[in-house]
């Protein structure tokens, strides 16, 4: 073989390995292309089952809040004898209670949501357990007005966790 017959023979075979090339990139983009339009197709699905589940826990997050909130649970509750100590035990079982009961729900929301659900209700039993140490505060009645008092002077600690839950719902819709 000489050099004319190997230029011959590159000047014939060049244009098939540059359409070789070409067509392979375009393939391979094609292939790329409808795989993330699968994926995007599977992902839109199963927002359309996930979306509404992750909805309803947001809402029963916003109601457990709203439940064990000083001011609510304080009328919502109501106290079985005088003692004070006896008072704050059952509105701490009852803080518990609704927290139990929603304890699954941490499954469909963002750690930093649950974690801000679960310093609501740690500061709520912390206001009620401090309203019961001080001196004056013997009866059911004076309880009350201390943890009613203090919520007038501050903010209740679960409306910090309910605009949290509002702000993430907001941005999943």
């Amino acid at each position: 073989m000489n050099q004319t017959e190997i230029l011959d023979f590159l000047y014939a075979i060049l244009p098939a390995i540059v359409v070789g090339f070409v067509s392979f990139y375009f393939f391979s983009s094609y292939s790329k292309n409808e795989e993330n339009r699968r994926r995007f197709l599977l992902l839109r699905e199963k927002q359309k089952t996930s979306l509404p589940i992750r909805l309803q826990a947001y809402e029963r997050l916003a109601l457990l809040l709203e439940r064990i909130s000083p001011g609510q649970i304080l009328f919502r509750v109501k106290p079985t004898s005088e003692d004070a100590d006896m008072y704050a035990n059952l509105l701490i079982a009852n803080i518990e209670q609704e927290f139990e009961h929603n304890l699954a729900q941490q499954i469909y929301v963002s750690n930093d949501c649950w974690d801000y659900v679960k310093t609501a209700k740690n500061a709520t039993i912390t206001l009620i357990r401090k309203a019961t140490e001080k001196e004056e505060v013997n009866t059911t009645d004076e309880l009350r007005q201390v943890i009613l008092k203090n919520m007038m002077d501050k903010q209740a600690p679960t409306d910090a966790a309910l605009s949290y839950i509002k702000k993430e719902v907001k941005s999943l819709t």
